[in-house]
């Protein structure tokens, strides 16, 4: 935002350390936040009458802390591996931001880029396993849902369960597919486009995803997307009728 602001596409050393930092910090507590998010939701569609034994405060607030003390002492060992790499490709990332890919393409070291993938393929592991524990769960969630035998119950439940799975859906697919994508297939445009996928889209909708509980916000959305597309079918007869009197003139004339 600063550098928009003052039109300028330098930062510092230590605040390229503190943008990356950040950014992994607060991904990886996300992902560990949807998957205990989860495992409420499976909990009180499943076993109802355990709630309050599986998921009281403190065990609440244990699963809190272990998610951000995941998210820190994974961005802590991502900082230490990747700013200990000598760069000898200058210092032009190519990217609106710091990001781990973008460094590593600068650096010289064989050792240091291995140890740097291994890392993130360990952390891709972690993802996955969550990534099926949340499949797992939604698989029983589904099941358990499907055998109530109210309709609106079945709604009800599906409604609290659609929004975490959208932001689970566009979460992993960005990530997954911005670290691990094959190198034959990597651009200078593709690797922008896909780090603005999973660093801007996700924050960005995630506050919308999460409202469409709310009638009221469900209610204006549908009016608006009605007015505009009212204003659109307006527009398209209004230009046809226009060609159309203009068509007429033309061959009046002659």
């Amino acid at each position: 935002m600063h550098n928009s602001l003052w039109d300028t596409r330098t930062i510092s050393y230590h605040g390229c350390a503190a943008q990356i930092f950040l950014l992994v910090i607060f991904l990886g507590a996300e992902f560990s936040l949807l998957t205990i998010m989860c495992y409420d939701r499976y909990v009180a569609i499943c076993k109802p009458l355990h709630y309050g034994t599986l998921l009281g405060s403190r065990a609440c607030a244990h699963m809190a802390a272990a998610a951000w003390a995941t998210g820190f002492l994974n961005a802590l060992l991502h900082i230490a591996n990747t700013f200990s790499l000598p760069l000898c490709q200058g210092n032009a990332l190519g990217q609106f931001f710091c990001e781990i890919s973008a460094i590593l393409k600068l650096s010289c070291s064989h050792s240091g880029y291995l140890r740097e993938i291994g890392l993130i393929g360990v952390i891709a592991c972690l993802m996955f396993g969550c990534f099926v524990f949340i499949v797992f769960s939604y698989v029983q969630i589904f099941r358990a849902v499907l055998r109530i035998p109210s309709q609106q119950g079945r709604y009800k439940a599906f409604s609290t369960c659609l929004p975490h799975l959208a932001v689970v859906s566009l979460f992993v697919s960005t990530a997954t597919f911005a670290y691990l994508k094959p190198p034959s297939i990597s651009s200078p445009s593709l690797d922008l486009v896909v780090s603005v996928l999973y660093s801007v889209v996700p924050p960005a909708l995630n506050p919308l995803i999460y409202s469409l509980k709310n009638q009221e916000l469900k209610d204006a959305i549908r009016k608006t997307m009605t007015g505009c597309f009212s204003e659109a079918i307006n527009c398209v007869f209004s230009s046809a009728e226009h060609s159309l009197c203009n068509t007429f003139w033309a061959q009046s004339t002659f």
